[in-house]
């Protein structure tokens, strides 16, 4: 089964790039995840601070710079994994480095 791994972080402590491939953390859920045979894809999203929404009302469309609510968690990034079940998906969710300080929210996907 797929599920999506929405990562949440909070941008103020967020890694970047290079700090997150050199974390050991993060490359053991790495090898976690290859041990599985668990297939991954994904991407990691720029800053809010580069983000637009769009909404339509009543045929108008705007567009607002940024997300429209007002919280400290956003999401960072999509990891798409393939395992067995829920319960997989949730121990991959908490190996995953950004739980430590963020969240990891999972949804299934339709297929």
């Amino acid at each position: 089964m797929k599920y999506a791994l929405l990562i949440c972080d909070d941008e103020q402590v967020s890694p970047s790039n290079e700090e997150l491939a050199a974390d050991p953390v993060h490359q053991a859920w790495q090898a976690d995840l290859d041990r599985r045979g668990a297939r991954l894809t994904g991407m990691r999203l720029r800053p809010i601070v580069d983000s637009t929404t769009v909404r339509v009302r009543d045929g108008e469309t705007l567009v607002s710079d940024g997300p429209f609510a007002e919280t400290k968690d956003f999401v960072g990034g999509i990891v798409v994994v393939e395992c067995a079940n829920l319960d997989e998906a949730i121990e991959i969710a908490a190996g995953h480095p950004y739980a430590r300080w963020g969240g990891v929210e999972i949804r299934p996907i339709w297929e």
